[in-house]
């Protein structure tokens, strides 16, 4: 009886092996053979699977996506059994700083599709990301979640914050990426900002590392 294959594992495995080339080579360098032989198939399977270059980077990077989350999660649950609206934000705001290879890889490929797509209409066409809102969707309600508990600083507007702190986040991955700053500098600009809208007391609940 042949093999049973697992579809959605092949795409995956692909779309890995795009993200591993990717991260050495840059994203505008990388095309469908490079991903095939990284993969270790042939470029028929990869077009298979993906039809063209643009719509195997976008499910490459849908699959950094899932790993950002899954380092959120990571993070929240490293804060402890109950940990208030200001770690979670941190969680959320930390993960996409570039500290490893991983969330290096995770910025600097996400990075350069925006770069890509400013003059690819064939990438600008597609969705960047399923919903890019979310993000400031999820740290806005983190925001208001705090004001109702009375931890922010009278005045607050959590929507504006929500974006703002996500400009900020993605500005300091990026000068950590061309060695304008260190990790722990970029981490110590978002406390400073954070202990700006939080109140005092609640600095106790912050994320450490």
């Amino acid at each position: 009886m042949p093999k049973r294959v697992d579809h959605a594992e092949r795409r995956t495995e692909i779309a890995e092996a795009l993200v591993r080339v990717a991260g050495r080579r840059g994203l505008h360098a990388v095309g469908m053979r490079d991903v095939a032989a990284e993969a270790g198939v042939s470029l028929r399977l990869v077009q298979y699977y993906f039809e063209t270059k643009e719509k195997l980077m976008l499910f490459g990077l849908e699959h950094l996506a899932e790993r950002f989350g899954q380092r959120v999660s990571a993070r929240v649950r490293a804060a402890g059994d109950n940990p208030g609206p200001r770690a979670m934000v941190e969680a959320l705001l930390r993960a996409a700083l570039p500290q490893d290879d991983e969330s290096r890889t995770f910025h600097h490929l996400y990075t350069s599709y925006a770069v890509l797509a400013v003059n690819d209409r064939a990438l600008a066409a597609q969705p960047f990301i399923k919903n890019p809102d979310a993000a400031e969707a999820a740290l806005t309600e983190l925001l208001r979640q705090a004001q109702e508990a009375a931890l922010l600083e009278p005045g607050v507007d959590a929507q504006l914050e929500a974006a703002g702190l996500l400009a900020m986040s993605a500005g300091l991955g990026t000068s950590i990426l061309v060695g304008q700053r260190s990790p722990e500098s970029a981490a110590a600009v978002l406390d400073h900002h954070l202990n700006r809208i939080f109140r005092t007391g609640d600095a106790a609940g912050a994320v450490t590392g």
